[in-house]
C-alpha cells in the first residue's frame, strides 16, 4: 500500500488520493479472540504540507467475534479514521516518533494495521447494555429474567451478617 507523491513534491496543499483494498492477514491484522470478514477498504489522500506530508483518510472493515458477555457470535461494522505525518529520512525535523519514508513512495501498511489493531475496544460485546448470563443457572439475560437468586451479599458485611444471623 504505497501512495506515490511525486507529483505533490513541487506544489504544496496538493493533495494525492488514494484508495487501497487488501486482506487483513496479508498486512497482519490479526487477533486470537476476533476475526476481520472480508478486505479492510482503505481511503484518503496524501497531501504536501510544506514541512511534511499528512496521510489522512478512513478504513472500513467488518468484525466477527464472540460477545464477552453473553457468548453470541456477532459482526460489526467499523470505520476507522487516521491522520498521520511522514518526513523523509534524513529530515532534521524528524524524531524518534516520526513516521519516515524515502523516495516519492509513502508505505502505508503498518498506519493501517496499526490503527486498525489499536482501534479494537478492550471489551466485546453485542451491544452496550448486553445482560450476559446468569451465574446461577447460564440462560441469556437479553431474553428474560430466569428467575434465579443473584443476590451476591457484600463481603465486608460478612460479620454483621452473622451477628444478625444469631439473633
Amino acid at each position: 500500500m504505497k501512495v506515490n507523491i511525486a507529483e505533490s513534491n513541487a506544489d504544496f496543499t496538493q493533495e494525492v488520493p488514494f484508495a487501497f483494498t487488501v486482506q487483513p492477514s496479508d498486512i497482519g491484522a490479526v487477533a486470537d479472540d476476533y476475526t476481520f470478514e472480508g478486505p479492510l477498504v482503505i481511503e484518503g489522500k496524501v497531501i504536501h504540507t510544506g514541512s511534511c506530508w499528512r496521510a489522512e483518510g478512513v478504513i472500513r472493515c467488518e468484525k466477527s467475534f464472540v460477545c464477552d458477555r453473553c457468548l453470541k457470535p456477532c459482526r460489526e461494522a467499523q470505520e476507522h479514521h487516521f491522520s498521520e505525518e511522514f518526513r523523509r529520512t534524513g529530515d532534521e525535523m524528524a524524531d524518534e516518533d516520526t513516521n519516515l519514508f524515502e523516495g516519492d513512495l509513502i508505505d502505508l501498511t503498518e498506519l493501517v494495521r496499526d490503527t486498525v489493531l489499536a482501534a479494537q475496544p478492550l471489551s466485546k460485546l453485542c451491544r452496550p447494555d448486553c445482560k450476559g448470563l446468569c451465574p446461577v443457572c447460564g440462560a441469556d439475560l437479553n431474553e428474560g429474567d430466569c428467575g434465579c437468586d443473584r443476590f451476591v451479599p457484600d463481603p465486608r458485611m460478612a460479620a454483621l451478617q452473622e451477628l444478625l444471623a444469631k439473633k
